[in-house]
């Protein structure tokens, strides 16, 4: 293939694109003290984000790979903060063990009640979702209030979650989310400092659908 400029890139094949940049990942991290299943986590965290600075930060409870693949299999509810998480998922790797992706944050429930509380619509999509049943795997990339309040309802007992996965990026709050997120004695996959977004989280997330699968 011919793309009419001087720069030919190395290969145009798919496969051979994504198993070039994990080998380019390797060798650019250097050593670490990962395990192999949390460093597959951290490789698609940077594959999504090419930022080396932000793999590093990931942090991961002791059990966070172990409840997260567990939960896969056993046919748990994935949560959402927002459409983007769900739609980068990959839905039927979650479907195959029974399941399921779900984001609440648009529904017309959620949007009356955040209106008439004064709250954002993210706490309340957090309390809905904890509402419709235990355990469950949080995936929050976006909203921080999101993140915060699946911290104080799984504090006072209000929620179970079988792992948080709470990457989100900003100025406001994102950062110190986070900070709260590294304190709890529940599964936890979360990274440090202003940076996240919805992409990673989704990275972190296939990582463990993969995993689950083998």
């Amino acid at each position: 293939m011919d793309f009419k400029t001087t720069f030919i890139p190395e290969t145009v094949k798919p496969m051979e694109i994504e198993s070039l940049s994990f080998s380019i990942i390797e060798n650019e991290f250097g050593s670490h003290d990962l395990s192999p299943e949390e460093f597959a986590v951290v490789q698609r965290v940077i594959h999504a984000s090419a930022d080396f600075e932000l793999g590093k930060s990931v942090l991961f409870h002791p059990r966070a790979i172990e409840s997260g693949i567990r939960a896969i299999r056993q046919g748990t509810r994935v949560i959402c903060d927002v459409q983007m998480i769900q739609s980068g998922v990959s839905k039927p790797r979650i479907e195959q063990f029974g399941g399921s992706v779900h984001v609440y944050i648009s529904d017309e429930d959620v949007m009356k009640e955040a209106k008439e509380l004064g709250l954002t619509r993210a706490i309340v999509s957090m309390r809905k979702a904890a509402a419709i049943g235990e355990g469950g795997i949080y995936a929050i990339g976006n909203a921080p209030t999101a993140l915060l309040e699946i911290i104080r309802l799984a504090k006072e007992g209000l929620a179970r979650p079988d792992l948080i996965i709470g990457m989100p990026v900003g100025f406001v709050s994102a950062a110190e989310s986070k900070e709260e997120l590294a304190k709890l004695d529940i599964p936890f996959i979360t990274n440090m400092g202003r940076k996240g977004g919805s992409t990673v989280t989704v990275a972190a997330l296939n990582a463990l659908s993969l995993l689950s699968v083998k």
